[in-house]
Order: C-alpha cells, then sequence, then structure tokens
C-alpha cells in the first residue's frame, strides 16, 4: 500500500506546467512541495541537476527519481515508477500556496515550500 502511495506522489508531485507557468514551476522546482496523499505528507525536494528525494517526517523513504521540464509540464520518474509521468499544476503559484493536483494516481493536495 505504501508503495502505490509513493508511486502516485512521484506521479503527481513531478509535473507541472513551464512555459506560460514559469512562476509555479520556478517556485515548485527550487523550494520543493510538501505533498499530502493518503493522508501521508511527504517532502519533495528537486535538485538542479534533475533528480528529486522525498522523504517523510524528515526520514528518509528510499524514493528517488529525476524531473524535466517538457514544454507545459514537469514530467517525473522514480525508482518505483520507471516509467515517466506528467502533470499539470495551476499557474500564478508561489511558495506558500497550497492547491490540488491531479494525476494517474489521484488527487493530492501540494503547497510549496
Amino acid at each position: 500500500m505504501k508503495s502505490r502511495i509513493l508511486v502516485g506522489i512521484i506521479a503527481l508531485g513531478l509535473a507541472a506546467p513551464a512555459f506560460a507557468q514559469t512562476t509555479t514551476l520556478q517556485e515548485l522546482t527550487t523550494k520543493g512541495m510538501i505533498m499530502d496523499a493518503g493522508g501521508m505528507k511527504f517532502d519533495v525536494a528537486y535538485k538542479p541537476d534533475g533528480s528529486l528525494a522525498v522523504t517523510m517526517d524528515g526520514a528518509d523513504v528510499g524514493l528517488t527519481g529525476t524531473w524535466r521540464i517538457d514544454g507545459d509540464k514537469l514530467c517525473t520518474t522514480s525508482n518505483f515508477n520507471p516509467v515517466e509521468e506528467c502533470a499539470v499544476y495551476p499557474a500564478g503559484k508561489k511558495s506558500g500556496d497550497s492547491f490540488e493536483v491531479t494525476g494517474s494516481q489521484g488527487t493530492a493536495m501540494v503547497t510549496i515550500k
């Protein structure tokens, strides 16, 4: 169950619009996010080299992956789901903003750090 939730988190947390929505995308990939999915909160850190890491309550959960921008999307892969998934995030969001994101594994609440 935990693996399925983690896969969903990666799918949701690693996709966002770029060109017209650079503010949201820049905030997300520069500052990271907290994702609340399935009653669990995960901290996703995006690194400048295109890698990402996920922790829960400050502890490593063994979830790592990659991210990249493709047009208006942020696409990700992970060690739990090597199939690249992309999701769209709302435009104009900044640090501290919370919003829902829906991906292939469902909907999660995202807060940009």
